[in-house]
């Protein structure tokens, strides 16, 4: 069995082994591709913009991973059109149901693109032009495959010109008018013709030779050859339908055993039955049956001395009894008390959630669907959606309350995490203080919650907008407390910060915990969301265009949970759908910094940490920089040593040290500049540069001086001086160690009128 899916990116370690095989397949098929093409692959997919198309990789596998065959589409949404780069099976039959699979799915991608055309090459199919037999059955064989779609070479142009009088067995270029089937124009073709041989040969053709190519396409409409192989009217019709990946949907097959029947108890199996119903409707989803995962994965992100009192306690209760919690410690927290209906308030954070029997082996259940959810998107998937009850965004590290007992979007996070960083988006009514008690100290999980004020909603005593994060968390946990009534424009203006957050924090992975108690009319909220507006919040959180994982919180109102959850999962998906058709720039820049100059007490600390994290300092260096911010903070100014910090969400991301240099009229020395190993290769540090220079410049400074060292591992430090135009004075050999030298580099920096000062 075989599918065929989209590469989005080599991010995912099963991408870069689907990446891997694909050139493994271009090497064996293709003896005359250079090395440097056949790797050009992963580049194009990293830097789409390197040649101005935007590149679209569909691969064939089987589903053990194994690649059967690749199409590689080149989109120009400017000009308006396709380009099929390469499409190969691994067998070589190009002719057989793979080859033709991969081709109708490159059709459906570019007519759902709207291009005016696909185009591509194909080798000659004539004895004249092509001498070898076997290359020439090949070609035979490859054109009448795409002749059964309607596409068919350009005649009457130099296109197959020679560009050296050596060149033999020159390409034709083949369109296919895809739906439309219409004319292909002069005006549009020549405009094609110089973008492919401009961009994709550059290295190969002249201007003079593009010219010439170009200006051969006379004919309006531009003729294409006549049929040869098959009868027109045995054409194949389009293939246009939708083209999205369906999301791979993951059901809690044990939910239901976890069923409270007790009065007022809103968190009940038709939950899910409700929102399956609109679901198993839409031909959105796909299901996948959950895995078992180890209990490691659980105690990456609770308490063992928690998960065995949950297990044992739940498994004590009698069938069909609940044990509520009713005494909670505020003191002697270390002597938990053994009277087990005493002991389920040491670890809860409330009144109303029971343990019971079955507890425990749905909440576990809803782990694994989780970590089911996120290994899909590990594998590939753009989306999985954990459809889970009990939630699981109010368990913390060692507590479960609010009716969750293992949080479930926190355990898919901390999966992913060991992937690259991850974002939790965290949409339901109440506070998800689970996610940010269990990341709270960490920089790699950024963890953002939308919810009701706590002042009036649960969890009550968490979930202000002044929790930042501790640590070197510091700045990575974003809480967005909302107003008592709430609609659908208001919380979507809320949304944008925490997506704009995201954003900055540029994440590989996100994970959404979807509440859809922000509806209208439900029982534990206060806000009045209808279905259109979770659509248009899925399209917004679709908008990022990430990997995501989307975990079921809470939404008790069982009249509107399917519709609204549906609705929300169509924005998502056509949001998703097109970012991927739409060009946009690698966001590598950081968005949401702050500088400042004045210096405090905490900066001593800070500034040790970030210096020692770099790994470029020896202790004494690391010392020395903390030693000059207290003697910044002793003498002031008249320490001579001045400061810029790059502040992003409250965490130091870098900063600069720098002073005037004694007995000179304006030179200045830069004594430190430094960023967060997490922050580097994101334009702080020259963001930090440029606005330290401004500074020196307003101080009536005329040269920057800063010096650094010769040792290999200090390359990377001199090209960023010198792209940021520093001249190397001098060279000091020798200066810190045998083979160590001190490279001087200074700047003279310019006036307002561009003159450099004197």
């Amino acid at each position: 069995m075989l599918r065929i899916r989209r590469i989005y990116d080599d991010v995912l370690p099963v991408n870069r082994e689907i990446l891997r095989q694909v050139e493994d397949i271009l090497q064996s098929r293709f003896d005359a591709v250079s090395g440097e093409e056949i790797a050009s692959i992963g580049e194009k997919l990293r830097n789409p913009f390197k040649q101005r198309f935007r590149p679209i990789l569909f691969v064939a596998e089987s589903m053990k991973g194994r690649v059967k065959g690749f199409a590689l589409l080149l989109h120009e949404p400017e000009i308006g059109f396709a380009y099929l780069d390469w499409i190969a099976t691994a067998t070589g039959r190009s002719g057989g149901g793979l080859g033709g699979a991969l081709y109708e799915r490159v059709r459906q991608e570019a007519e759902a693109l709207k291009v005016k055309g696909l185009f591509f090459e194909c080798l000659p199919d004539d004895a004249e032009n092509c001498p070898d037999p076997a290359l020439l059955r090949e070609n035979r064989s490859r054109l009448r495959f795409y002749e059964r779609y309607g596409a068919r070479p350009v005649v009457n142009t130099e296109y197959e010109l020679p560009v050296r009088p050596e060149d033999t067995c020159m390409p034709h270029l083949v369109y296919d008018g895809l739906a439309g089937g219409k004319p292909l124009r002069r005006a549009f073709a020549r405009k094609v013709v110089r973008a492919v041989l401009e961009r994709k040969y550059a290295d190969l053709c002249p201007p003079e030779y593009v010219d010439q190519v170009v200006r051969s396409f006379r004919d309006d409409p531009v003729r294409l050859r006549e049929f040869r192989y098959v009868k027109p009217e045995a054409v194949v019709s389009s293939a246009a339908g939708r083209t999205f990946e369906q999301i791979a949907l993951v059901v809690n097959d044990r939910h239901d055993i976890h069923h409270v029947a007790d009065r007022g108890y809103v968190e009940s199996p038709v939950r899910v039955s409700t929102i399956l119903a609109e679901l198993d409707k839409s031909g959105l989803f796909t299901r996948i049956p959950p895995h078992p995962f180890p209990d490691r994965h659980l105690l990456e992100v609770h308490a063992a001395d928690f998960v065995r009192f949950l297990k044992r306690a739940c498994n004590d209760v009698p069938e069909g009894k609940s044990l509520y919690p009713y005494v909670f410690p505020i003191r002697n927290k270390t002597r938990p008390p053994r009277e087990p209906s005493v002991l389920s308030g040491y670890y809860c954070i409330d009144t109303f959630t029971p343990v019971n029997r079955n507890a425990y082996p749905a909440a576990r259940r809803a782990v694994d669907c989780a970590l089911t959810a996120a290994r899909e998107v590990l594998h590939g998937r753009r989306l999985a959606y954990a459809l889970v009850r009990p939630p699981g965004h109010h368990a913390e590290h060692r507590s479960f309350g609010g009716f969750c007992y293992f949080n479930n979007s926190a355990a898919a996070a901390q999966y992913l995490s060991h992937y690259g960083r991850v974002a939790i988006l965290d949409i339901d009514y109440h506070h998800g203080n689970g996610q940010q008690d269990i990341f709270y100290r960490r920089p790699d999980v950024l963890t953002v919650s939308l919810h009701g004020h706590p002042s009036f909603a649960y969890p009550y005593f968490s979930g202000f907008a002044d929790e930042l994060g501790e640590g070197e968390g510091e700045g990575f946990n974003l809480n967005l407390p909302l107003p008592e009534k709430l609609d659908g424009g208001g919380y979507r203006k809320a949304l944008a910060r925490g997506l704009k957050r995201i954003e900055a924090f540029s994440p590989s992975f996100l994970v959404v915990a979807l509440g859809l108690d922000p509806a209208k009319g439900d029982p534990t909220g206060t806000w009045s969301l209808g279905a259109r507006d979770f659509q248009m919040n899925g399209e917004a959180v679709g908008s990022l265009g990430l990997p995501t994982v989307v975990v079921q919180e809470g939404g008790y109102r069982s009249r509107t949970l399917g519709r609204n959850g549906l609705s929300f999962f169509k924005g998502l998906a056509e949001a998703i759908e097109r970012w991927a058709r739409t060009r946009h720039e690698q966001k590598n820049r950081i968005h949401g910094l702050r500088f400042r100059q004045e210096v405090v007490e905490e900066d001593i600390g800070r500034i040790e940490k970030l210096v020692a994290v770099t790994g470029f300092f020896q202790a004494g260096e690391v010392e020395v920089a903390s030693e000059l911010v207290r003697e910044r903070l002793l003498k002031g100014e008249a320490s001579g040593y001045h400061f810029l910090f790059a502040e992003h969400y409250g965490r130091l991301a870098g900063y600069t040290c720098y002073g005037p240099i004694p007995c000179t009229r304006d030179g200045y020395d830069l004594y430190w500049i430094a960023v967060h190993p997490d922050y580097q290769g994101r334009g702080v540090g020259g963001q930090l540069l440029r606005l330290t220079e401004r500074r020196i410049r307003e101080a009536g400074g005329g040269r920057v001086y800063v010096d650094t060292s010769q040792r290999v591992q200090y390359a990377g430090t001199r090209a960023f001086y010198e792209r940021c135009g520093y001249s190397l004075e001098c060279l000091l050999a020798d200066f810190y160690a045998p083979g160590d030298g001190k490279a001087v580099y200074c700047k003279k920096l310019t006036g307002e009128t561009g003159r450099p000062s004197s």
